[in-house]
């Protein structure tokens, strides 16, 4: 259903869909004449889109969020919505499409995702050698927790996902303020924890 609804909305928006493909962020934000649901409701379903087919530059998409509601409610915004497609496309992968999309998926890359679980969603989300929504239905076909899955993706985006957003902020023309600093500072510590979580892990491996 929630696939009928992407298609469905994508298709009586015609001019908007073509506008973020090619970067027109201002003409998108002038259709939307200020009205705050609807600029919600495209956000959204652009992301699960993303998530879904990545027929959009994930920039692209941050972006056109911050651009709408400045640089701490569209990271914001941008990661609760990319958690919420995440979500949506795990559970049809995995309950409504898992017959067909087995046969197109790579082995390999599912061993790995059923080998190191967490891990590797986390890891996925932060060093995007695999693309998002590949991600997504890897974790709905293999036999990884919605949990670890979930919980992977919470706190990859976020790290991943704020850095992207330091992009249309200007963050190397050095406009920086206490707040981002404490969420670099987060970000920072984030890794270390990661670092000695895995470090744990194995050492439990050797262990066992």
């Amino acid at each position: 259903m929630a696939i009928v609804g992407v298609i469905l909305f994508t298709v009586f928006n015609t001019n908007l869909f073509p506008m973020l493909r090619s970067g027109d962020i201002d003409s998108i934000i002038a259709s939307f004449k200020g009205n705050v649901v609807s600029q919600l409701t495209f956000s959204l379903v652009i992301m699960i889109i993303q998530n879904s087919f990545t027929l959009i530059p994930l920039i692209l998409v941050i972006t056109l969020n911050y651009t709408l509601f400045g640089f701490v409610n569209g990271f914001i915004w941008s990661w609760v919505t990319s958690i919420i497609a995440a979500a949506i496309m795990f559970v049809g992968s995995r309950y409504y499409f898992q017959n067909w999309v087995v046969k197109k998926t790579d082995t390999r890359l599912l061993a790995k995702m059923e080998d190191n679980g967490l891990i590797f969603v986390f890891q996925a989300r932060i060093f995007p050698f695999v693309p998002t929504s590949l991600i997504n239905i890897l974790g709905g076909v293999s036999s990884i927790k919605f949990k670890d899955f979930i919980i992977g993706t919470i706190t990859g985006n976020f790290i991943f996902f704020f850095l992207l957003s330091l992009i249309p902020a200007g963050f190397m023309s050095g406009k920086m303020n206490d707040l981002i600093l404490i969420i670099i500072t987060l970000v920072l510590l984030a890794f270390v924890l990661l670092y000695r979580y895995k470090n744990k892990q194995k050492r439990k491996r050797e262990v066992g």
